[in-house]
Formats: structure tokens, C-alpha cells, sequence
């Protein structure tokens, strides 16, 4: 009896490893029958580069990278093909001020107070899939809670869930009071978190200690606010919130560790004072008069206004639950913020796409390019914006922005031209991130 148990639990062991080894062989075969290369064949194609429309073009892509591109590229007979010959063809788009982290729920004071990192954490992956999916295959994120874009970058590059390639800021640097602070709330109110991870900081000591925090734990980039903002509950909506030798600080020392640095800033005064400190890019610019247009032009710093979501604000903050304090900011600064911009756009500011979406839902980034269009750039400059330029002001033009060997085959198509119409952008057909196809609509 004992003999019939060995040889039945040997048998038993004998199947286990014939289906493991029959399960190795499947995957080690299967591996070598996936097709080397893709070939995409499009209709038109935008080269954002001379600002033309191509036809009938063949993208030819090895693994995640673009090896050829070309009316006649020769396809090798194992390709795989990819028919785009009725659509237009575009590099993936980048956004240069996302939140992925969060997104208004309802209720503010639950967001601010009731809700913990692990919120956030568990729904940023949502975020980061949706912005993909509407053809974003690049964000930078500028400024999340408790390094939850680090890890969601982390997770998305080791591609163990989908999502844009992240250039993640980490903790937003401010002074106490400001629009990085929580102000206008009991001083009796305690955070259970390390100091350094409020970005709360003061001095330049202390300024440059914060910088060094958040490099240490995974910044690409440094974000701070020069001046005061909208969404929170301090009084003013632009005043300086640094001195000029705080700003210079946080910018020499994020310089100093390879970091570039971009500014939160809506005021005029805030807005000169963080370009003189050399960041490399204002986010809003609200209220740019003729001398800080002048100051940005010369000095090469790019503009991100984010001038679709004073729509959604208007619209729905009030059902949402925000103070009336903030929607009479919002008031004041959404008709001057997109003058401003016009006024940027006309004097020959460079320019580089940013929404700030968590501010609104993600993965309607796209609606901003009706308004950029509508503020003065040509549909081919504001796609330029979201491509070439983008990818200048993130210091990743040899990887992403356009459709040329040796980057990344970071890839979207819509239904038609986009140059006569900006806003089928809005509604893409077609996403290919490093070589894989993540949205394919028939």
C-alpha cells in the first residue's frame, strides 16, 4: 500500500513538472514568434519638427524605439502592420503641469482633511491610465503629496501598470502662509508627517535644505511657489511668497544637484522675480505685464498657462464645495490669465503645453488646445507646444516630441487632420507608447 502511495505521489509530481516545463517551452517559443519589428503605415503624418504635413509615410519601429521613417522604408517580411492610411499621425503629447495624483471629489474639506496619502495612492494609476489613454505619453507632474508620484513613476517605468513616462516633482516648495501652506485654518491643527514633507520651508538655508530633500527621494525636477495662488485661502492671488534671494537659491541648488526648476506664479512682481532667479519655466502667468514678457523672451523662459480649466472651475467649483474665497479669485485671474497669454503669444514668448489637470478630470487634457488656438498660436504651434517645445522644456528632446529615429515610438493618431480642426484631438484613435499599442479604435 505504501509502494501504490509513492509511485501515485511520484506520478503526481511527474505531471506537475511536465505541465511547468510544457508551460516554459510555450513561453520560450512564443517569445521568439512575437514579430521584431512594427510597421505603422500613415495616411498623414505631422512632422512637428518643420511643421508639415507628410503623406503615406512609414514608421518603422524595433522594440520601443523608431529605426526608420520614410514614404518608401522597406517593411521586413515578419513585421507586424499597423493600417493608419486613413488617419493623421502625430508623436505622443506631452503635458508639462499635471497633478495624476489627484482630482477634485465633491467635497473639499474631506480632500483637505480627511483623506491620507494611501487615497491618493490608490487612485493615481486611474489618473495616469486615463491620461495615457487620451493620447499624453508624458507628463511632468508638479507637486504631489508624500512622494506618491515617485512611486508612481517607479511603477509605470518598470511597467508594472500603465501610464505616462512621469517627470515628477515631488514635494511643491513654499513659505509659511502660502499657497503650498495650508492657510486660513485653526494654528491648532497638527500634520503627523516628517517636517520636511509639508514642502513648507523658509530662508535660504532653508530653502536650499528642502531642494535637498526632495532630490534625495526622486525629484527629475523642482517645483515652488514664487507667488500666491488661487486654490487656496490665503488673501491675495499673485504676491510675492519668496524673496528674490530665496528664489535664486532654490534655483542655484537645484542647478547644482542637475534639477531645472519651474515657478508657481500668478502676480506680475512674482512672475519677474522668478524669471531674474533663471527657473526655467512659469506656471499660470496670470498677469504678465510688458517688462516681464520682455524679461521671459529674453531670458528663454517658457510660459505653461493653464488657460481651459477657469471653464470647469467656474462651473462646477461651486457644487464641489470650494470657498466662495476662491471662486472670487479664480473671478479675478481667468479672463487676464488667457489676455495674458495672447499678449505672450503675439510678443514671441516660447511656449510649452501644461493644463493642470487634477484641477479638472483627468484625461480631458486635450480641451486646451481650442483655447490656445483661440488665444493666438496657429493649430501647428499649439501642437508644437505639446511636442518639440515640451520636450525642450523638460531637457528630453533626444527621447520624446516628434517622430524621428532613435526615439521612443511614442505614437498617437486621430480620425483627421488636426490643423483644421484642433479639437480631434480631444477624442484620439490610436496610442502607442514606447512600441506598444495601448489604444487602438477601429
Amino acid at each position: 500500500m505504501n509502494y501504490l502511495r509513492i509511485l501515485q505521489n511520484s506520478l503526481q509530481h511527474m505531471r506537475i513538472k511536465i505541465f511547468f516545463l510544457a508551460v516554459f517551452i510555450f513561453q520560450f517559443l512564443n517569445s521568439f514568434a512575437q514579430p521584431r519589428y512594427k510597421a505603422i503605415k500613415a495616411g498623414k503624418l505631422i512632422d512637428v519638427v518643420s511643421g508639415t504635413v507628410l503623406t503615406n509615410q512609414i514608421i518603422l519601429i524595433e522594440s520601443d524605439t523608431i529605426v526608420d521613417i520614410g514614404p518608401s522604408v522597406k517593411i521586413p517580411s515578419d513585421a507586424e502592420i499597423i493600417d493608419l492610411s486613413k488617419s493623421t499621425v502625430l508623436p505622443g503629447l506631452i503635458d508639462c503641469h499635471t497633478h495624476l495624483t489627484s482630482e477634485p471629489s465633491g467635497d473639499y474639506y474631506a480632500d483637505l482633511f480627511r483623506k491620507t496619502p494611501v487615497d491618493y495612492a490608490v487612485l493615481a494609476p486611474t489618473f495616469a491610465k486615463r491620461t495615457l489613454e487620451a493620447g499624453f505619453t508624458t507628463c511632468r507632474d508638479v507637486g504631489a503629496a508624500a512622494f506618491v508620484d515617485v512611486a508612481l513613476r517607479n511603477a509605470i517605468n518598470e511597467k508594472k501598470i500603465p501610464g505616462p513616462r512621469i517627470l515628477a516633482a515631488t514635494i511643491f516648495i513654499g513659505s509659511t502662509g502660502s499657497h503650498g501652506d495650508i492657510s486660513g485654518f485653526s494654528p491648532y491643527l497638527h500634520w503627523q508627517m516628517p517636517e520636511n514633507m509639508s514642502g513648507v520651508a523658509n530662508g535660504v538655508e532653508g530653502v536650499r535644505k528642502q531642494v535637498r530633500y526632495n532630490v534625495k527621494y526622486g525629484a527629475d525636477l523642482i517645483k515652488f511657489g514664487a507667488g500666491a495662488g488661487v486654490l487656496s485661502e490665503e488673501e491675495s492671488v499673485g504676491a510675492p511668497q519668496y524673496t528674490q534671494e530665496e528664489m535664486n537659491a532654490i534655483v542655484e541648488e537645484a542647478a547644482m544637484w542637475g534639477r531645472k526648476t519651474c515657478a508657481h506664479a500668478h502676480g506680475t512682481e512674482s512672475i519677474k522675480m522668478a524669471v531674474k532667479a533663471g527657473v526655467a519655466s512659469v506656471e499660470h502667468g496670470s498677469f504678465l505685464d510688458d517688462e516681464a514678457i520682455r524679461m521671459m523672451r529674453e531670458k528663454g523662459t517658457y510660459l505653461v498657462a493653464d488657460i481651459y480649466n477657469d471653464d470647469y472651475i467656474m462651473s462646477e467649483y461651486k457644487r464641489l464645495g470650494y470657498p466662495d474665497k476662491i471662486l472670487e479669485k479664480e473671478r479675478l485671474v481667468g479672463k487676464t490669465q488667457r489676455e495674458s497669454f495672447a499678449k505672450a503669444v503675439k510678443a514671441g514668448v516660447k511656449i510649452a503645453f501644461g493644463t493642470d489637470a487634477g484641477v479638472y478630470p483627468h484625461g480631458w487634457n486635450a480641451k486646451q488646445f481650442k483655447y490656445m488656438v483661440q488665444y493666438g498660436l496657429t493649430p501647428i504651434q499649439a501642437i508644437q507646444a505639446a511636442t518639440v517645445q515640451a520636450a525642450d522644456l523638460l531637457g528630453w528632446t533626444a527621447k520624446v516630441g516628434s517622430i524621428s529615429k532613435g526615439k521612443y515610438a511614442d505614437i498617437i493618431a486621430v480620425p483627421s487632420n488636426p490643423l483644421d480642426n484642433i479639437q480631434v484631438l480631444e477624442t484620439v484613435s490610436f496610442v502607442m507608447k514606447g512600441g506598444e499599442i495601448i489604444l487602438s479604435k477601429k
